[in-house]
């Protein structure tokens, strides 16, 4: 005969309640002493009847179970509390960031032109200020990298001047001077120079006719 399912809910019938409390409880008793020594756990079982009868299981010492249990206990709830005290630091931390974040947002809205309507002059003024001070910063700094840059630039002139002049030596060349400019001594050379030219002036002779 197959047995039903029983109904998790309280047996109305005293006698089939006081059998099933008796029959339950040696099994749960049973249970209790096969997993102590199937798996060497330490097992404490406290069981109350209905009419405050006290039945209890232990697999080494009921007290010290019971101590080892409250310490637990005990650690965990410090442990929770810390965690709590941790998490409500957290959140007040969370919170005071946002609001250094929405204070910042609206800064950076202010200084870019927008939502300048609800301020006053005092804080328009603030504004300009600090405007004024960042573009100083900002063309500090932009001077500085210029300055940084022609340097870089000046010692690449000076560093390929002095490798050009290794090759030369090198190649035993010597400078080239500019085709466009003339010495001291080309010049006398020209101006010196004569051009010679036959030029007649008059009408052409005549070839002589026999008379």
């Amino acid at each position: 005969m197959v047995r039903g399912k029983t109904q998790m809910k309280r047996i109305e019938n005293a006698t089939s309640r006081q059998v099933t409390f008796s029959k339950r409880r040696n099994g749960l008793l049973k249970k209790a002493f096969e997993l102590s020594v199937l798996c060497d756990a330490e097992v404490a079982l406290i069981i109350f009847s209905p009419r405050g009868k006290l039945y209890e299981y232990s697999s080494s010492c009921m007290n010290k179970t019971i101590d080892r249990y409250l310490k637990r206990e005990k650690d965990l709830g410090i442990i929770s509390k810390a965690v709590e005290e941790n998490m409500q630091n957290v959140k007040g931390d969370a919170e005071s960031m946002a609001k250094k974040v929405e204070v910042l947002e609206d800064s950076k809205r202010k200084l870019l032109g927008n939502g300048l309507e609800p301020c006053s002059l005092n804080e328009l003024l603030q504004l300009e200020n600090q405007l004024e001070r960042s573009l100083s910063k900002i063309r500090a700094r932009k001077n500085q990298l210029f300055l940084e840059q022609i340097e870089k630039l000046k010692a690449e002139e000076i560093r390929l001047g002095e490798e050009n002049g290794k090759l030369q030596q090198e190649c035993g060349m010597q400078p080239r001077q500019s085709s466009t400019s003339l010495s001291d001594e080309d010049e006398l050379h020209i101006n010196n120079m004569e051009v010679e030219t036959e030029l007649f002036i008059g009408p052409p002779e005549r070839s002589k006719q026999n008379p």
